[in-house]
């Protein structure tokens, strides 16, 4: 057959790890998808002399590329919202398939670019857009076809999570380690999207609609950054058994579906709680097969590159098969998405993790405890630093069960309300991840 002729829109690191890839690797790649595959165009705004592109056209206009009759798969990896919207619409409208990185574009435009992709009987593949070279997706659309999903749980942001290792293992600031990732190119000179979890709620989101079964809704995912958490904070953590780690959380409930990115305490025996630095890690709880985890590289030129030939390598394969015939873009059939509702922070339930700045006076923890109780909060555990007096303050550190979180910001709103106690209390989710 002849070969599959593609053209990739970008050439920084995602797509100068494509480029690679399937330059190195082109006779695995052929004898894994039956037929060859041509990289026929690149759409680059300067040149890139590092990368080798002998015989390859090359232009500066993503248009003339998604244009050109020649191409009939388009490999989107220039990022962001408006122009890739734009270019993976005109891709599909031209009937061409489409694999993308962006996880900020599907997570947010998703619903429209699949309808357009079914109207149109086209592919859009977007495995890199979670997890880099971790194949999540393929494992909860395809390989957990099975089970009903109950939760799933991921450490889904590199940078936060070096930043979180290092101020555990290493008693450093927060500030501090921050200035070390972005000199080591882990986090970008704004890194909003990542301390503040924007971008692990992207990969959130598309990872709920594929094990849920329900529409792509980011507006609705709860996002808590990672930016007051202190050293003090990460040590109590410790001393009670847990790990902090900046968690995205998808859970099916009977009211409707947890969505939630938030600095959260694991028990440290976890696997979970074990993964350090850079890498990525999502847990999917199914009711047939239990808790699997799913471990690796989240970024980076060639394990997100694995991802784009691997998602290249299935539409190749699928080029010969009845459109409607193929495994749907969210998992279930478009016309079978479900209507579970997103439910507010308020109506997630959770355990607590609460540090109590109080006065060193007798019956401040007589009075937190009697607020606690008057809510139906019940204390799994309690430690006082006396040690660690300062100002005649002394920090209380209290582990709750389980509790709807509107509850648990009553009970903080009234403990703030107390004499003894001073500065807001901080309050961190506790997942057991069993």
């Amino acid at each position: 057959m002849k070969p599959v002729k593609v053209g990739i829109c970008g050439l920084g690191t995602v797509g100068g790890g494509t480029l690679n890839v399937l330059k190195r690797n082109a006779e695995e790649i052929t004898r894994r998808a039956g037929r060859g595959i041509e990289i026929a165009q690149i759409a680059i705004r300067s040149p890139k002399p590092q990368y080798d592109t002998t015989g390859i056209t090359m232009t500066s206009d993503v248009f003339e590329l998604v244009n050109n009759p020649e191409i009939d798969i388009v490999i989107e990896l220039i990022g962001g919202y408006t122009l890739a919207k734009e270019l993976v619409l005109k891709a599909i409208e031209n009937g061409k398939h489409v694999v993308t990185a962006n996880k900020a574009l599907i997570a947010v435009h998703g619903n429209e670019i699949f309808a357009k992709a079914r109207e149109k009987g086209v592919i859009v593949a977007f495995e890199a857009a979670v997890a880099g070279g971790i194949p999540v997706i393929k494992a909860i659309r395809e390989g957990l076809s099975a089970n009903r999903i109950n939760w799933l749980a991921g450490i889904i942001n590199g940078t936060g999570n070096f930043i979180l290792t290092e101020m555990r293992e290493k008693g450093r600031a927060f500030e501090d380690v921050l200035k070390e990732a972005q000199a080591l190119g882990y986090a970008e000179a704004d890194p909003t999207f990542d301390v503040e979890g924007i971008d692990a709620a992207h990969k959130l989101t598309i990872l709920a609609s594929i094990a849920f079964g329900i529409p792509l809704q980011f507006d609705k995912a709860y996002t808590e950054g990672i930016t007051k958490l202190t050293t003090a904070d990460v040590n109590y953590a410790e001393a009670l058994g847990y790990r902090i780690k900046h968690l995205g959380v998808a859970r099916r409930t009977e009211a409707g579906i947890e969505l939630r990115v938030h600095p959260t305490l694991i028990p440290a025996d976890r696997l979970i709680a074990n993964v350090n630095g850079v890498m990525n890690a999502v847990m999917v709880n199914g009711d047939a097969v239990g808790s699997t985890l799913y471990y690796g590289a989240g970024a980076g030129m060639e394990p997100t590159a694995s991802a784009v030939v691997a998602d290249l390598v299935d539409v190749v394969r699928a080029l010969t098969t009845d459109p409607t015939n193929r495994v749907p873009h969210l998992a279930f059939q478009p016309d079978s998405l479900s209507d579970h509702p997103i439910l507010s922070i308020e109506e997630c339930e959770s355990a607590y993790y609460l540090r109590i700045q109080a006065k060193d006076h007798p019956g401040v923890l007589a009075q937190v405890a009697s607020i606690l109780s008057e809510r139906g909060i019940n204390i799994e555990s309690i430690m006082q630093k006396e040690v660690e007096e300062q100002d005649g303050l002394v920090p209380m550190i209290l582990v709750t069960h389980r509790v709807v979180e509107a509850r648990i910001i009553e009970a903080i709103a009234a403990m703030e309300a107390l004499d003894g106690v001073t500065s807001p209390v901080m309050r961190l989710r506790v997942e057991q991840l069993n």
